[in-house]
């Protein structure tokens, strides 16, 4: 099932990059590259506007909607306990005493 969600995910990603590059910017931007200016022929410039936009936000949605899927719901667990660095680290009693510093005489107030 991770693995399916996954691979939509991706395809809806491909998917957005696509739509949003068709969209035509102030200078035209890359809309005439994968044809943008056909589908505003197909459509109409207007309809081509409003359903680059709506296909925009539907996939921006869905892919906000499976990533949350994905990683609340889908994502493979690890192992259960884990363990620590501090669980990991060895007992006090085999580390050699620390060596104290030389007391410091307290300056007087004169």
């Amino acid at each position: 099932m991770y693995t399916l969600a996954l691979f939509i995910e991706l395809v809806v990603s491909i998917l957005l990059i696509i739509v949003i590059l068709m969209q035509s910017s102030k200078g035209n931007g890359l809309a005439g590259s994968f044809g943008g200016s056909n589908i505003g022929a197909v459509f109409g410039v207007r309809r081509t506007s409003d359903f680059l936009t709506k296909a925009t936000q539907w996939l921006a949605g869905v892919f906000l909607v499976l990533a949350l899927l994905i990683n609340l719901w889908l994502l493979p667990r690890g192992e259960k306990q884990r363990e620590s660095i501090i669980q990991s680290a060895p007992p006090a009693a085999s580390l050699p005493p620390a060596q104290q510093a030389p007391a410091m005489p307290v300056p007087t107030g004169k």
